[in-house]
Order: C-alpha cells, then structure tokens, then sequence
C-alpha cells in the first residue's frame, strides 16, 4: 500500500482528482475479487506530460506512461512499480461522463490510504464502458452485492452518456437477470 499512498499523495498535492476503480474499489463494495493491480481514474492529461512524475516525490519508483491515440477509447495510462507491492496503475480518461464520476467518489480510509473511490453505479458504468466478459462479471458481482434497486436506477439514468455498445452490454445484463 505504500506505493497507492504515494502516488495518491502525488496526484493530491497537484490538485488532481483521482478515485480507485477496479478490483479495488469493487472489494470495497462487497465484491471480492483477486487482483495483481489496484487502479485509479483521473481525466486530467497532466499526469502525461513528459516529465510530471520526475518531479514527484515520494517512493515512485517506476512511472511508465503511455499515451492513447487519437482511436483509444482512453487518454493513456501511467504503470507504477516499485519493489514487491501491487503495481499502480492510472487510468486517464477522455470524457466528461468519466470526470462527473470522479466528482461523486468518497474519500474513505483504506488501512494506512485514504483516498477517493468511486461509487457501485460508477463502477458499473466503467465497466459497461470498458465491456469484456470480466467487467460483465464485476457488474452481476456488484448488482448481487446489495442495493441493487439503487444502483439500477442510478446507472439507467446515466446510461445515455455511455456509446451504444455499453447499452447493449447494460440489456443484456439485465436481460440474463430477468430470465
């Protein structure tokens, strides 16, 4: 956890909204599930600029950052390892649906991190996003887990800044629920 608090303590002393996403923060919801990686969210194009994390201090260790393309559905990525720790992986957006998520996260206390993670809804809209036969999993996880009414709703209602695909994969769910 050393190496989520310093690249938390990073983006926080930028100014940089950022919430866990994944694996981890489904745990955090009740679902759990084995990882190698934690993963966090960000929209801000910063933390790829050449440069941004040499200036950092604090235990990074290792910042591999790769850029998306114009096709990428995301802005790019930044890999940090350091030692024997679960690697950190930063999620860069490009939507505003996405920085709207960041928005709605609660900062809670994770053993020795606090930080920003991002609600069950969210969650289900990342995945439905990102639209493989895992994220499909993690949705009917997370649906199972408890406040399931409330996260229908909330993720309908936000459905429509999502492409069709992630409707479709939403129909589906819902559909296979219902059967």
């Amino acid at each position: 956890m050393k190496l989520l608090a310093a690249v938390c303590a990073a983006l926080d002393a930028a100014g940089i909204s950022y919430a866990l996403i994944g694996a981890g923060a489904l745990t955090v919801h009740g679902v759990g599930r084995s990882t190698l990686d934690l993963d966090l969210l960000t929209t801000d194009r910063a933390v790829l600029a050449a440069g941004f994390w040499e200036r950092r201090p604090g235990g990074l260790a290792s910042a591999d950052v790769r850029r998306g393309d114009a096709a990428d559905p995301l802005a790019g990525v930044v890999r940090f390892e350091a030692g024997n720790e679960a690697p950190v992986d930063l999620v860069v957006g490009r939507s505003e649906w996405q920085t709207r998520i960041l928005g709605r996260a609660r900062r809670l206390s994770l053993g020795e991190v606090t930080l920003p993670v991002a609600g069950a809804a969210d969650l289900i809209l990342l995945k439905l996003f990102a639209g493989g036969s895992q994220d499909a999993w993690d949705i009917v996880q997370i649906l199972a887990a408890g406040g399931r009414a409330d996260f229908v709703a909330e993720v309908e209602s936000r459905l429509g800044d999502l492409p069709a695909e992630a409707a479709a994969l939403w129909s589906r769910i819902r559909g296979a629920e219902k059967a």
